[in-house]
């Protein structure tokens, strides 16, 4: 139930940056960029669109966002664009309760069984090298990020490894070893698992374009 809720808590916040991105660009509504680009036209982390496998890869992905959205939103909070600002300041609080949900469950797996253990500490390691990319910058955020309006990504790693390494140590498991990360996903380069997705989420628009429900 409480991920049912998170899942609710993250569509609404969606729907709010993508109401505002589509009165911005002048581009129909939350609806048409929700159900109407198609893959190469969405620019999500490849974090958000791994699988959601077992318990413990899900909420090992999920604390993974939840501590990147309490910084990103906490930054966000101060942009010079106020609905920016507003839209942040109400996430944070919403996300501040994802990320507590998600470490107390990262310990419990961590510290129970063996079995739980070593499947939250192989979820770790396998979704590992997708964090990279969170914090990878392009021009368009450092432009914006200069003028006040959004959140560097770089400044994010700090705070993120400090909060994810003293959860993993807190829950007994191992900080993965450096290597090649995984990125593109800001580009529109995306991994096997986004089309399905898509295919699922855009079904009925595509079939029906324009209809109300």
């Amino acid at each position: 139930l409480a991920l049912a809720n998170i899942g609710l808590d993250l569509l609404g916040q969606a729907r709010h940056f993508l109401s505002y991105a589509a009165e911005l660009t002048g581009s129909g509504d939350e609806d048409t960029l929700a159900f109407g680009r198609d893959e190469r036209q969405f620019c999500n982390l490849l974090l958000a669109e791994q699988p959601n496998g077992n318990f413990a890869d899900t909420i090992a992905r999920q604390f993974f966002i939840d501590v990147w959205h309490v910084a990103l939103y906490g930054r966000l909070v101060s942009s010079r664009d106020a609905q920016l600002a507003a839209i942040a300041a109400r996430a944070l609080k919403e996300v501040r309760y994802h990320q507590r949900f998600s470490r107390g469950w990262l310990e419990r797996l961590g510290n129970g069984t063996a079995l739980s253990a070593q499947r939250t500490q192989d979820a770790v390691d396998n979704l590992w090298r997708f964090t990279g990319e969170l914090f990878q910058a392009d021009a368009l955020e450092i432009e914006l990020s200069m003028q006040g309006i959004a959140v560097d990504p770089r400044e994010l790693l700090v705070e993120w490894q400090s909060a994810v390494h003293t959860a993993l140590i807190d829950a007994g498991l191992q900080i993965p070893q450096e290597a090649a990360f995984r990125s593109g996903g800001k580009q529109g380069l995306h991994s096997e698992h986004l089309g399905p997705l898509l295919a699922e989420m855009q079904y009925l628009q595509r079939a029906y374009p324009g209809q109300r429900w």
